[in-house]
């Protein structure tokens, strides 16, 4: 199913909301993260030792406290040695059940406290950027709200099967928590093979299909637009002036080349963005956008031929991804088009690319 991607309507906060009601956010986070004291708060709750958890993944003692921030790549291994060292599959969804809500990160609080469930999820995915490297997407069609999360800076890196657990886990406790309703989504999709006894069904309280051809959470479009019962106007005109304004410093600190390719990693789903469209989505006009891309040395074709490379790789390392599909996914319509392109890219065919990868 291809999603439109002219904005309609209104934009506000940059959430821009398409011809199917598809709204992304503009990203402005760098690989860097901070894990929050939230994090290493549910890792006690569920019995591990956040020493032992980074000694597994050869990481600092600093990171714990602060000091050292990690990678996207990083963050994922911690991941992997929480699975090898409790062994239990069913630790990613109950890191975020088990937490308690004055744990919050105040990102989390300001998620918490909106006026209803969807409002919660823009601020969750605009806010987390904060303190995190990951990309939520929010698609309504038709009675269905599919949630989906990314992580741009992964490279050819796959997401732990846990984290996809925790942060759909996430999405749902917001919901709950905040609604005071024990919400049930409409199913759930992985791309990985079934698991015996990680209670997915049990906590979600809905069909979970497996080898799916996509990670998503399917939440029922009335139950987004439910009031909070957690809403507090008070808070959130505390809250949300300081997290637009560190959002703000964020963007200004990226370089124009960095901004605009976030920017088409975002547009990039079928369509074919131009210089009019990302201008758009970061605030200023095409040709204020073309006299920086060009003082910095670059051209907007250079920029999102370079985009569609990065993004390709990562759709051909995940073997649920047909190569059709990702040649789509990265605005070829015409399959010659794309394989003279990707030729160009790495020498080869996307085929024997793939098949090569996996064989390492």
């Amino acid at each position: 199913m291809r999603y439109g991607v002219l904005t309609v309507a209104r934009s506000t906060n940059n959430i821009m909301y398409t011809q199917t009601d598809h709204f992304r956010v503009s990203g402005n986070s760098q690989d860097r993260i901070k894990l929050p004291h939230v994090f290493w708060a549910g890792l006690k709750v569920i019995g591990l030792s956040p020493g032992a958890i980074l000694r597994r993944s050869n990481l600092p003692p600093t990171v714990y406290s602060g000091e050292s921030l990690v990678t996207t790549v990083q963050m994922f291994s911690i991941w992997r040695a929480i699975r090898e060292l409790c062994k239990d599959p069913t630790v990613g969804w109950k890191f975020m059940k088990l937490v308690e809500t004055d744990q919050y990160h105040p990102t989390l609080l300001a998620a918490l406290h909106a006026r209803t469930y969807r409002e919660s999820l823009e601020r969750l995915a605009r806010y987390k950027k904060l303190c995190s490297a990951e990309e939520f997407r929010f698609t309504n069609k038709g009675d269905e709200v599919l949630v989906e999360v990314s992580w741009p800076f992964a490279g050819e890196e796959r997401p732990p099967e846990l984290v996809i657990d925790a942060v759909f886990a996430l999405v749902l406790e917001l919901g709950r928590r905040g609604t005071k309703i024990k919400l049930n989504p409409k199913r759930a999709e992985l791309a990985r093979p079934a698991e015996r006894e990680d209670g997915l069904e049990g906590y979600f309280g809905c069909p979970v299909k497996y080898r799916a051809a996509r990670n998503a959470l399917v939440l029922r479009a009335a139950d987004v637009e439910l009031p909070f019962a957690t809403h507090n106007d008070e808070l959130l005109e505390m809250l949300a002036p300081q997290f637009e304004n560190q959002l703000k410093e964020g963007q200004t600190k990226r370089s124009i080349l960095e901004q605009v390719k976030w920017v088409l990693k975002r547009l990039l789903s079928g369509s074919r963005p131009d210089l009019v469209m990302v201008a758009k989505e970061l605030g200023m006009s095409d040709r204020t956008l073309q006299r920086r891309i060009t003082d910095e040395g670059s051209t907007f074709r250079q920029l999102l031929n370079e985009t569609r490379h990065e993004l390709v790789r990562q759709y051909l390392v995940n073997p649920a991804v047909e190569i059709t599909e990702a040649a789509f996914l990265v605005g070829y319509e015409d399959p010659n088009s794309f394989y003279r392109a990707f030729r160009s890219w790495e020498g080869t065919t996307p085929a024997e690319w793939r098949a090569a990868h996996q064989a390492h």
